[in-house]
């Protein structure tokens, strides 16, 4: 069974930065990446994407977080970062890693579209 763990939330001061980490455990044949994103959900909200990278190497940013936020992977710790610069109190969430094993995740965040999801971590960013 295949999990996502994040780490690397916390508080912060606005124009701050933050690094996520999401660390991919057990078998990877039994479910095969193809994507892997960051989502966030603030309360009363619905969950959407910020950044997600295809196995391909295209990224999709939300137009929100372009130029602050930045996406990678290290394959070889099956890990996958979310560097947060120039952090801004409406950046405040519960942040999610995701991974999907669907096609369409190479050209859309759309929530429906990811399939294995960790469990979050808080980012809180004070103005």
């Amino acid at each position: 069974q295949v999990q996502l763990v994040e780490s690397g939330g916390g508080s912060v001061q606005a124009g701050g930065s933050l690094r996520l980490s999401c660390v991919t455990s057990g078998s990877e044949y039994s479910y095969s990446r193809i994507c892997m994103g960051w989502f966030r959900q603030a309360p009363g909200k619905e969950r959407e994407g910020v950044a997600s990278i295809y196995i391909g190497g295209s990224i999709i940013y939300a137009d929100s977080v372009k130029g602050r936020f930045a996406i990678s992977q290290d394959n070889a710790k099956n890990t996958v970062y979310l560097q947060m610069n120039s952090l801004k109190p409406e950046d405040t969430a519960t942040y999610y890693c995701a991974a999907s094993n669907l096609w369409s995740c190479a050209s859309t965040m759309a929530v429906a579209t990811w399939t294995l999801w960790g469990q979050g971590t808080q980012v809180t960013v004070a103005s």
